[in-house]
């Protein structure tokens, strides 16, 4: 396998790694306030483009009446964003008793109230064969609450 063929089958992971170096070289580009304004772009462009792209993939009828399932809204949003982080502040209240890097349980505690991916949410939805529409409205709904809670 030739170094074409090598970059073409692992463009992704040669991107995250490119996007590493290029962060690591030059902070100040991803900044806020910088030229790329994260501000704007990651928290609503990136955010709104990965959902239109996800949803492209969905009939209206389909969408429209995962859009009626309440109940279920209503059971995943209240476990992702009040259980989960619930939980994980007992969890956590136990291991700061343990003698893990206080750093360590900061970025486990940031990590448990956030809601999840969105790729992981829909693809992992898919792969059992659940409701997609729903899963990429609660993706949607979820990530857009947080983001408003800033």
């Amino acid at each position: 396998m030739g170094p074409c063929e090598r970059l073409r089958r692992y463009w992704f992971l040669v991107g995250i790694v490119l996007a590493i170096s290029l962060a690591k070289l030059q902070p100040s580009l991803g900044r806020r306030g910088g030229p790329l304004k994260p501000e704007i772009t990651i928290t609503y462009v990136a955010v709104s483009t990965i959902f239109f792209n996800s949803g492209l993939s969905l009939k209206s009828e389909e969408l429209a009446d995962a859009l009626m399932h309440v109940k279920l809204h209503l059971f995943v949003q209240t476990f992702t964003l009040a259980f989960f982080p619930t939980a994980i502040w007992f969890i956590l209240k136990l291991l700061a008793l343990t003698s893990i890097n206080p750093w360590l349980l900061k970025g486990l505690q940031t990590v448990g109230c956030m809601p999840p991916p969105v790729s992981s949410a829909v693809i992992l939805t898919k792969a059992v064969g659940g409701n997609e529409a729903a899963a990429i409205f609660n993706s949607a709904f979820g990530s857009f609450l947080v983001l408003q809670d800033k």
